[in-house]
């Protein structure tokens, strides 16, 4: 079954009490047992929902992995998987993070004696330097946030096959319908559903998908014990939002291949982060390992003044300024003070988020209003 029937279709049967095409939302917290123990699969609604169910199949299924598993946030997706480790455990992940992914690795899990390292993956090569026989976990984002830094997938999985790890990527940016890490050889997918799964900046959710029984099994206990877990409104709202992700993510490359061409060109314009241009870094892996390369784009100015780029950031009309990114509406963001303002200005500095960084999530509006938008902010 191809991409576009999965994301209509499946993990979805219609209603059998109703014949209602849709999946209901079973707004419920607890069901009736049969006796003691005995029940159709469903107990208590922390552990199972059959919206959230239904949700969770269909995007094991555009993930091509065998087990989904959804969250009430991104950052409850990571949570859980970095719940994997234990103290004394040490990750290697990519230098340009999300600050979240940042703020949660360095402040809440190294004070428990997990130890991270940012390296720069867009050599791989560079990856080896750090493994040691307390390294458990890669956790690779590509595209990167904000930087947009493509990094080898297959590369990374052979790596982490050779040393016994965990490969964890972080595929917002990408989706699934332009990229698939389980078919590249990761061990976990993980997704912000808020953004293009969800596709409407209406509701917030993280996701998780994986090949792999045991880490299922425990991944699945580490949601039902710590209980981020979904609600079935919103469940309902992402499985909606995910029979338009092929169209809407066509709409979104489309877009972001005119805005980037355009934002090149300026004069203003210093330079322009996004992987679909032939002389950006990576590109070839790129093409090789992406179907497009998406509406997501940074870019910085000449002079990299903040003050004009927060100019610049109040002065657009089509673009909204707002944190958040992959709705059908286009969003600008300055992630120095916004996204990535809890990674220390030396750091963010160092991967490349320097103040006049500006990054832009391309909605599904008209191009061409778009582009004009841009040129009358950027004067």
């Amino acid at each position: 079954m191809k991409f576009a029937t999965k994301a209509i279709h499946a993990g979805q049967e219609p209603d059998p009490t109703t014949g209602a095409i849709m999946t209901p939302i079973y707004q419920t917290s607890t069901y009736v047992q049969e006796s003691p123990g005995k029940h159709k699969g469903y107990a208590y609604a922390r552990g199972k929902n059959p919206t959230r169910v239904a949700l969770e199949k269909c995007i094991a299924s555009i993930e091509n992995a065998k087990h989904g598993l959804c969250f009430s946030s991104g950052m409850g997706a990571c949570d859980a998987i970095i719940k994997l480790m234990k103290p004394g455990d040490e990750v290697i992940a990519t230098d340009d993070l999300y600050g979240g992914s940042y703020r949660m690795f360095e402040k809440i899990y190294s004070p428990f004696g997990i130890k991270f390292h940012y390296v720069d993956m867009m050599d791989v090569n560079n990856i080896s330097k750090f493994i040691n026989s307390k390294t458990k976990m890669l956790w690779v984002e590509t595209p990167t946030n904000p930087m947009m830094k493509i990094i080898d997938i297959a590369a990374c999985a052979k790596i982490a096959k050779e040393k016994n790890l965990i490969l964890v990527v972080d595929n917002t940016f990408a989706s699934p319908y332009l990229q698939n890490p389980l078919d590249l050889g990761a061990n976990i997918v993980m997704h912000s559903a808020t953004k293009y799964l969800g596709g409407h900046s209406d509701v917030v959710m993280g996701a998780a998908c994986t090949n792999d029984d045991k880490l299922y099994e425990q991944l699945a206990f580490i949601l039902n014990s710590s209980g981020a877990n979904p609600g079935p409104m919103d469940s309902f709202l992402v499985l909606r939002g995910i029979k338009t992700l092929h169209v809407r993510m066509d709409r979104h490359c489309e877009n972001g291949k005119k805005v980037a061409e355009f934002l090149k060109s300026h004069p203003k314009v210093d330079k322009v982060n996004w992987p679909g241009f032939p002389d950006s870094p990576n590109h070839a892996i790129a093409k090789k390992q992406m179907k497009n390369f998406g509406g997501m784009i940074s870019f910085t100015l000449k002079g990299n003044s903040m003050e004009e780029a927060f100019r610049i950031a109040s002065s657009v009309k089509v673009f909204s300024l707002a944190e958040s990114l992959g709705g059908v509406e286009s969003l600008l963001g300055h992630p120095a003070s916004m996204t990535h303002a809890s990674i220390p200005k030396a750091e963010r500095e160092k991967s490349g988020v320097v103040d006049s960084l500006l990054r832009l999530s391309v909605g599904i509006e008209d191009g061409e209003d778009l582009i004009r938008d841009l040129k009358q902010a950027l004067g």
